[in-house]
């Protein structure tokens, strides 16, 4: 099967040894398959995603000998693709507007419940607010997230029994409802991760995600809006997360080593990619032709 991958990352820092092995991953399996390699840059959160790390994340990437089509994607360039997604959403009577605060859902929350990802699972104030005091919230401008009404979601045909496909692993149980009424666009940004990155993937004609095994949970919720949406569902290959020596995940802010020093202290392409390579037990580089 030829494949179809990509590598996503967000300019919030500069890579470390963690992106360049899913970089690699990415790359090599379109290389064997004689597909394709994508980048697409996830920079909807315009606070924290910066253009230098965009411009350095380019020069690392290119300088460890990967290449990919032109124009690469950037999120924050198509809002009204997924303002359009939304429409579609709202149209079925499938989002409502949650005008609570962070502190408001702990209060109406108590003891909170926390989703795969960390993030308390919203109690669902605002899904019973009555429409005349939803209106008279929305005519006055009142800030608000736009979450996904997840019992509905779950009552449409087909979507309560729904599966995706792990590479090498075969069909796996989908549980969105682990996340309870997720948020599909933000107060701060019209958009949300969930819904960019499944909407880009069916876009761009994904066929393989490989991606972190952090976000392994978050793939029934990606195959839940596929689902509704009528969007293709690709593959996927979760792998583990490079760890530093302490055993702690490699992270940007956590001041992983980044690729940048390394290129600055001397190391090779060659070299930094077989340390991605020793790390993640990955058995092919780039040749640093641009073939792909």
């Amino acid at each position: 099967m030829t494949e179809i991958t990509r590598f996503a990352p967000s300019p919030t820092g500069h890579l470390h040894l963690g992106h360049v092995a899913s970089a690699l991953r990415g790359w090599r399996a379109a290389a064997e398959s004689g597909g394709r390699f994508v980048l697409r840059i996830e920079d909807i959160d315009t606070v924290r995603c910066q253009p230098r790390f965009m411009t350095d994340l380019y020069a690392d990437l290119t300088w460890l000998g990967l290449s990919w089509p032109q124009p690469v994607r950037r999120q924050s360039q198509h809002m009204d693709e997924y303002r359009h997604a939304l429409n579609a959403l709202g149209a079925r009577g499938l989002l409502y507007p949650c005008f609570c605060t962070r502190r408001d859902i702990m209060e109406a929350a108590g003891a909170p419940h926390h989703a795969p990802d960390g993030a308390m699972v919203y109690p669902g104030t605002c899904c019973h607010m009555g429409p005349a005091r939803r209106a008279a919230l929305l005519a006055a401008g009142a800030p608000h997230a736009l979450r996904l009404d997840m019992a509905r979601a779950l009552a449409l045909p087909g979507a309560g029994a729904l599966t995706w496909d792990e590479l090498g692993h075969g069909p796996q149980p989908c549980q969105p409802e682990l996340f309870g009424d997720v948020v599909l666009a933000r107060k701060d940004v019209p958009a949300s991760y969930h819904l960019c990155v499944t909407h880009d993937d069916a876009l761009q004609g994904i066929t393989l995600v490989t991606r972190g095994v952090d976000l392994r949970p978050a793939t029934g919720l990606h195959r839940l809006l596929q689902h509704i949406m009528g969007w293709p569902a690709p593959r996927y290959s979760h792998h583990a997360l490079l760890c530093d020596s302490a055993g702690r995940r490699l992270a940007k802010r956590d001041g992983a080593v980044s690729i940048r020093s390394m290129r600055e202290a001397g190391m090779t392409p060659a070299q930094v990619c077989r340390a991605a390579m020793v790390a993640d037990h990955i058995s092919a580089v780039p040749s640093g032709e641009g073939s792909l």
